[in-house]
């Protein structure tokens, strides 16, 4: 299989999406297969990873891949240079909005996010994987997106993660603001940058993009908008070969960080 891969890689560019097994990076993941990408599917639980990379074709691979494990991390990067020599695009998609009990509510999270009353120990499990691990995966998979003469790494970010957006009084989404999961895409953002910044000499592009308000596991399935519409934006990004680097945007456009 390893060969296989290999030999059908030197045409095909590929892809690692973290937490692609359902919502928008299922989405991401599928559009890359139909536009010629070798995917590597990232998922907590292998057999999510399987049934998704199943549904969409033979060019998706799963793997197991908990972005709060280095074990794991490292385990996929050795599997994608052994099978495919190199990586031309990460997309860090894989995150958390809370870590309570399943099924809370979008009030509920927000609630629990509040800065006066919000657990310590749920921001560290929230920010493990939405901020350590996209540090963590994507200086990993540095030496593979190196190998690459177009590489992109795309973090999947939230509007919520915008201080100039949130702190403008008239911001519908500002009693949303906390310290768990919003934070924690403020948090991404500055991640974002300072990778974009460090990487613009060796033209790796680094860009954050939010999907918008869309209804996935994050958010109790509550979000406005369809996981095909969200993913429209982020797509966009992660298949734009020359594009800018050290953006923000949204389904709308340019955001403020």
């Amino acid at each position: 299989m390893a060969n296989q891969i290999e030999s059908s890689t030197n045409d095909k560019p590929v892809a690692l999406v973290t937490g692609a097994n359902q919502g928008v990076g299922f989405q991401i993941a599928k559009a890359l297969a139909d536009n010629g990408y070798i995917v590597y599917a990232g998922s907590r639980n292998l057999s999510n990873g399987e049934k998704a990379a199943a549904e969409i074709g033979i060019t998706v691979h799963a793997v197991q891949l908990d972005v709060t494990q280095q074990s794991t991390i490292n385990a996929v990067v050795e599997r994608i240079e052994k099978e495919s020599g190199r990586l031309d695009l990460l997309v860090n998609n894989a995150a958390i909005s809370h870590a309570g009990k399943a099924g809370r509510t979008l009030e509920e999270t927000t609630e629990d996010g509040k800065a006066i009353t919000a657990s310590l120990d749920e921001v560290r499990t929230v920010w493990e994987t939405n901020v350590f691990g996209v540090i963590a995966v994507t200086q990993a998979a540095l030496p593979l997106l190196r190998k690459s003469t177009a590489a992109r790494i795309v973090n999947v970010s939230s509007g919520l993660g915008s201080l100039t957006w949130i702190a403008d009084p008239a911001c519908w989404a500002r009693e949303h603001f906390g310290v768990v999961y919003a934070a924690s895409k403020t948090a991404l953002n500055a991640v974002t940058l300072a990778f974009a910044i460090e990487l613009e000499k060796e033209n790796i592009k680094v860009n954050a993009v939010s999907p918008g308000f869309t209804a996935t596991a994050l958010n109790n399935f509550q979000g406005t908008d369809t996981v095909e519409v969200g993913s429209r934006e982020p797509i966009r990004v992660a298949l734009q070969t020359d594009g800018p680097t050290a953006t923000f945007t949204g389904p709308d456009g340019a955001l403020p960080w």
